[in-house]
């Protein structure tokens, strides 16, 4: 069941904190640092909570997808695979997802929503 906007707010906000209490802790342990070091610190968890937000985000968005009954590429009905793990390439970084997949027996093809299609044999997973 796709998460209301509250449930999402309190995970974002869950994992907020605890990247906030590593800088704090960092901190803490760091009682001189140069601005260098601050910087690679903080760049460091902004990138862990950017990945963190869109994680969050992309899981509710299978639930929005109907499921895949069709192949874009031949036309034939896709069978489910199963859950798959998947790690995405985004613009911010690796984000590792459990999704749906489907695969074509007739063409190979598979799809892991929400994405395009996977071309040939043995799709994407």
């Amino acid at each position: 069941m796709k998460k209301t906007r509250e449930q999402l707010k309190q995970e974002l906000t869950e994992k907020s904190v605890r990247i906030i209490e590593k800088l704090l802790d960092w901190n803490e342990d760091n009682p001189t640092p140069d601005l260098a070091q601050i910087e690679e610190v903080v760049l460091k968890l902004r990138e862990e909570m950017g990945l963190e937000m869109a994680g969050s985000v992309l899981k509710g968005q299978e639930k929005r997808k109907p499921v895949v009954e069709k192949c874009k590429t031949c036309g034939k009905e896709m069978g489910s695979k199963g859950e798959k793990r998947k790690v995405i390439e985004s613009q911010i970084g690796e984000i590792v997802m459990e999704r749906g997949y489907y695969y074509c027996d007739e063409c190979g093809a598979g799809v892991f929503p929400p994405g395009s299609t996977a071309q040939g044999k043995g799709g994407t997973e």
